[in-house]
């Protein structure tokens, strides 16, 4: 079956899903809030040194201070050193101790990089979104700055040539690290994406000339500036995927909004014109996710409970600190013997546990519990089967063996919020041990409910729609203009109706 990129854009919220075989792998969601932080750049001012933590909080222009670690602060190490050295040598001087000055090239490898030698209170500083806010924590920041386009990224602040390793002939990888070193300037770091496989010297020139020019763009700009504030804003969702996941891999893309679509077209003539018979306006009767069965998968990602094919089950829970995913028999007794039939539960949850972990992206620190097996042979064909499951995962992963308790750690890297937090909130019914679908997802399915049932309908009179109390009021306060749009698009008018009985997520449309 071929690979998909399926694109939901609505004006109040963009949805983004990867098939792969027709198995939806990835999810990407992104709403209007203000809030899509990821990949902007800022001119931040640092308000706190932390020595204890080797790390700094940084005023972004936000409400709440971002996170900055000594790892991801960008300085000139050369001048670093040298100051330092200078300060020892000053130091022996006071005291007299000249002869015991070593020379600078034995003494800078044990030189130390603490965050007080390297940002002070006050301190403007160019900073990148590196992770999005997450809960109660704010937004992490990195001083390496990366510029991402569609062939080459471009990072400016490093003397560095690197090929994407899912390139994997050696050829062609040799072509790409020469061209690369060809075209770049003044020793700017180039990293060269998949989809440069098999593009011209000319091509990939002209977006190094871009994005040069980008980067002084946004030099300039942290030069004029005065305190904190944007300097440069990330593509929007539509664009970031087409730039980012629209590979040589994915057969076509598919889009059900006609002005997301001409821009999206723009974008291809310019950096990949190759691909534009690739791409198609979708204007099927049925919602594009529910003709793709999409939307049932994104309902399986929110429960708790995913029943494999055997019978056999997994439970996933979110905690704090974790992810916790419990491997059970369930209803699956087998065929021979017990081992057996713990193996291949096993082996059958390991590719779902891959699975939703792309699809809810969920990250950090993932404990999964399997069945106890007796045998060592069948531990390790369950650890590779994980490995190899997890290798297509864009996200970096590290594994430990798995224990004797039939326990695997690992992490994952992450980004972003995971698909359960996203889409859902705390629920106030159970006083936060569940979880509800969040007011605007409800909105949002009701929004898409109206839209298809009115598809089915020649009827123009209005829809009464009754609604629990607090979605009515997200309705008219928050979401008046997705509702307006929706009238619009269907010619019909939308009245909506509080009834205190409802349960939050119930709704009722009479069309």
């Amino acid at each position: 079956m071929a690979n998909e990129l399926i694109i939901n854009a609505r004006p109040h919220e963009t949805r983004v899903a990867l098939v792969e075989n027709g198995v939806v792998v990835e999810l990407h969601i992104e709403r209007k809030t203000g809030q899509e932080l990821m990949g902007n750049i800022y001119r931040g001012r640092i308000v706190r040194v932390l020595p204890g933590m080797q790390a700094a909080f940084v005023d972004i222009g936000l409400d709440r201070s971002a996170f900055l670690y000594v790892t991801d602060v960008h300085h000139d190490i050369t001048e670093l050193e040298r100051m330092m050295m200078r300060n020892n040598l000053d130091e022996k001087r006071e005291k007299g101790m000249e002869d015991q000055v070593e020379p600078v090239e034995t003494s800078l490898p044990s030189i130390p990089f603490n965050i007080e030698d390297l940002l002070y209170e006050g301190q403007d500083i160019m900073v990148q979104v590196a992770k999005e806010p997450m809960g109660t924590k704010g937004a992490r920041l990195t001083c390496h700055i990366s510029l991402p386009g569609r062939h080459l990224v471009l990072m400016p602040n490093v003397d560095h040539i690197g090929v994407s390793r899912r390139i994997e002939d050696s050829e062609e990888r040799e072509r790409l690290r020469s061209l690369a070193q060809e075209i770049r300037q003044n020793n700017l770091g180039l990293i060269v994406r998949t989809a440069s496989e098999g593009a011209e010297k000319s091509k990939l020139k002209s977006e190094m000339d871009f994005l040069v020019k980008l980067w002084g763009n946004i030099q300039e700009r942290m030069n004029k500036v005065p305190g904190t504030g944007l300097l440069y804003k990330d593509l929007g969702i539509c664009l970031r995927s087409v730039r980012d996941l629209f590979t040589r891999e994915v057969d076509r893309l598919v889009i059900d909004s006609r002005e997301e679509y001409n821009k999206v077209m723009e974008f291809i003539e310019t950096f990949a014109p190759s691909l534009k018979y690739s791409i198609e306006l979708y204007d099927g009767d049925d919602p594009i996710f529910d003709f793709h069965g999409i939307e049932m998968e994104i309902s399986r990602a929110l429960e708790k409970k995913i029943w494999l094919k055997s019978g056999g089950s997994i439970v996933i829970e979110l905690t704090e600190a974790l992810t916790a995913i419990d491997v059970n028999t369930g209803s699956y007794v087998g065929v021979r013997n017990l081992e057996e039939t713990i193996l291949k539960t096993n082996l059958e949850a390991v590719k779902e546990i891959a699975y939703q972990l792309r699809m809810r992206n969920l990250g950090g620190i993932i404990v999964i519990d399997f069945i106890d097996m007796e045998r060592k042979t069948n531990r390790e064909r369950v650890f590779n089967a994980l490995k190899e499951a997890l290798s297509k995962d864009k996200a970096k992963t590290h594994i430990l063996k798995m224990s004797e308790l039939g326990l695997i750690e690992m992490t994952r890297k992450r980004t972003r919020e995971n698909l359960s937090r996203l889409l859902s909130e705390p629920c106030f019914y159970c006083m936060g041990k569940g979880s509800l679908k969040s007011g605007k997802t409800i909105c949002y399915e009701l929004l898409r409910d109206i839209e298809r049932e009115t598809r089915a309908t020649a009827n123009s009179e209005d829809i009464r729609v009754n609604v629990h109390p607090e979605i009515a009021r997200v309705l008219k306060e928050e979401e008046q203009e997705s509702v307006v749009d929706l009238e619009r698009r269907i010619s019909r008018r939308i009245t909506i109706y509080e009834k205190e009985g409802l349960h939050l997520e119930q709704y009722t449309i009479q069309i």
